[in-house]
């Protein structure tokens, strides 16, 4: 299967050159998401709590409008401003994929774009 740039209405518009999903040979990988409105674009301001929440909705929006879920992550990656965050992180997290438990990698960056607490992106399989 050549690869596939999908278009995802619902989800936050990329704010620069990459897609949100790209699908090959059966696996989708998600672009980092970030907590923006997807309605607005705008961030949604909060603790990391919050912006963890704002994160997953999104990834579970573009999931659901490519026909797939949150069962269908087989890895995430998880990029925190503070790794001090981590287990509140991990509590939000914990919610959306307790009972698939995909392959998982946490990363403690210097930075985020945009002042944000946490991006994941995912890698989910059809």
């Amino acid at each position: 299967m050549p690869k596939q740039v999908h278009e995802v209405p619902g989800a936050p518009r990329p704010i620069g050159p990459y897609s949100v999903a790209t699908e090959a040979n059966g696996f989708v990988f998600l672009s980092g998401q970030v907590a923006l409105d997807p309605e607005s674009n705008e961030p949604v301001h909060g603790d990391v709590e919050e912006q963890t929440h704002q994160v997953m909705r999104n990834i579970g929006r573009v999931l659901d409008d490519l026909g797939l879920g949150y069962d269908d992550i087989v890895k995430t990656t998880i990029y925190l401003d503070d790794i001090g965050d981590f287990p509140s992180v991990n509590g939000v997290y914990e919610v959306y994929l307790s009972e698939s438990r995909p392959a998982r990698s946490t990363v403690e960056v210097a930075a985020l774009p945009g002042g944000f607490l946490v991006e994941i992106e995912v890698i989910a399989a059809r």
